[in-house]
């Protein structure tokens, strides 16, 4: 009897709502049983949230930028560099799991209730701006990786394009969930790499922890290749889409552990497959002429030449790998953001005729990248890196509206920021304006730092 009004009760919700509360309900039953194998059950079924935001954030714009940035610095300051972006990346990202568990709302609609129309449109069109433009980098990693095998770039895109939007209509949130986990697993691919470098200087690598090392010095390029990494690491759309899915997943206040776990464990993938890049690309192409202009392209050749075929080609799949599950993660943070923003119904969950209103803005910046990659003659490694930089630019308004609402009292009760948080993300921000202040300066006064 019980079971069958509990079952009214659900038929009488939203679909969306229904298939959440379904969820919700599976999670209670397993926090019933005890014993290490069914903790590790829970914990499974509830971390993805923070691994795949982590893992689409070594996107195809971040492959290459990593890729760059081993092939015109070599083995020197971004490899240490990278591992102090662990702790920034999982500082930042925390927040947001716990933000979401609390609140049960997505970023968006946060700022637009607490602070206003004004700076809840400021802060869509920020991130509406930045996810176009880091989606056209995405295609730009699958286009130019399926060229390797043959693929047109007409049909790689339009192919990509049907997967992603096949990906994002038909599937509910848990399914969705773990067939982007199951494309992301081929980051890793970059790992093993690593070990099929010919000579690679491990000597060199564990003295750059030592010295910080900048091959060439500071320089223009130099501030350009940090913001850009740093761009790829922390992004505008992370936030949004990490809290979102938080809620969309249904975690609440009891599940704030697991998601920390969850987002640590992505961040330390994250960094790990960056850092797999670099010295791939540190070690084989670092030194080649005019290797301050090389693009992928380029670099994928000299992989092939001191390599091998199959290592540029393990590459070259990572790197459509990394373009395609980015593009799942930043497109369902756009439609996340303008449902939260416009009060439309929001989930994944929701059947493509029912939900369409909160599917179409995601399905447009799609097709708009996808589009804009095709264009004859398109400076894609320059457009790759300029991206990143926006990015970088973007983080510190998007970081004070999450420190606001992190240290709001009324909304975040006994989970508001501590004091050391609050420090580490300020330190962050403050480093980000530093950055931009000075590349702000090498722009203006091209020859402030040198040629």
């Amino acid at each position: 009897m019980v079971q069958k009004e509990l079952k009214d009760k659900l038929d009488e919700l939203p679909i969306d709502i229904k298939l959440r509360a379904l969820d919700r309900l599976k999670i209670h039953v397993m926090r019933q049983k005890y014993g290490y194998f069914s903790r590790l059950c829970l914990l499974i079924a509830l971390i993805g949230p923070g691994i795949l935001v982590m893992i689409a954030d070594n996107d195809a714009g971040g492959v290459i930028t990593y890729a760059q940035t081993g092939a015109i610095f070599g083995l020197g300051f971004f490899i240490p560099f990278m591992v102090l972006m662990l702790p920034v990346a999982y500082i930042v990202q925390e927040m947001t799991v716990r933000l979401g568990a609390v609140t049960h709302r997505g970023h968006a609609e946060m700022i637009w209730k607490r602070y206003g129309k004004f700076w809840g449109m400021f802060s869509l069109l920020d991130l509406i701006i930045a996810n176009v433009l880091t989606l056209i980098t995405e295609f730009i990693g699958i286009t130019l990786g399926m060229e390797l095998f043959g693929v047109s770039p007409f049909i790689s895109a339009a192919v990509a394009t049907i997967v992603i939007l096949s990906i994002q209509l038909f599937l509910r949130y848990y399914t969705w969930e773990w067939i982007s986990l199951s494309i992301a697993i081929f980051n890793l691919i970059f790992v093993p790499l690593v070990f099929s470098v010919p000579h690679l200087d491990w000597g060199a690598v564990a003295n750059s922890f030592g010295s910080w090392h900048i091959n060439g010095g500071i320089r223009p390029l130099f501030i350009y290749v940090v913001l850009a990494n740093i761009g790829t690491t922390i992004a505008p759309w992370m936030l949004f889409f990490q809290q979102s899915s938080i809620v969309d997943k249904g975690l609440t206040v009891k599940d704030i552990k697991d998601g920390q776990i969850d987002t640590f464990i992505g961040s330390f993938v994250m960094i790990v497959v960056a850092i797999a890049i670099i010295l791939i690309t540190g070690s084989v192409v670092y030194g080649t002429d005019g290797n301050s202009n090389l693009g992928i392209i380029q670099i994928l050749s000299t992989i092939s030449d001191k390599m091998g075929v199959i290592p540029m080609r393990l590459f070259a799949l990572g790197l459509i790998e990394a373009g395609l599950i980015a593009a799942i993660a930043i497109s369902a943070s756009t439609s996340w953001a303008a449902g939260e923003a416009f009060g439309w119904p929001k989930s994944i969950n929701l059947p493509p005729l029912k939900g369409w209103h909160f599917y179409l803005p995601g399905l447009i910046s799609i097709l708009v990248a996808a589009v804009v990659v095709l264009i004859p003659n398109i400076p894609l490694s320059f457009l790759n890196l300029t991206v990143q930089v926006i990015a970088s630019i973007f983080m510190p308004a998007a970081m004070l509206f999450l420190l606001l609402l992190l240290n709001d009292k009324e909304i975040m009760g006994e989970h508001v920021n501590k004091l050391w948080q609050n420090i580490s993300a300020f330190i962050i921000v403050g480093f980000l304006i530093i950055m931009n202040g000075l590349y702000g300066l090498s722009i203006v006064f091209p020859h402030i730092f040198g040629k």
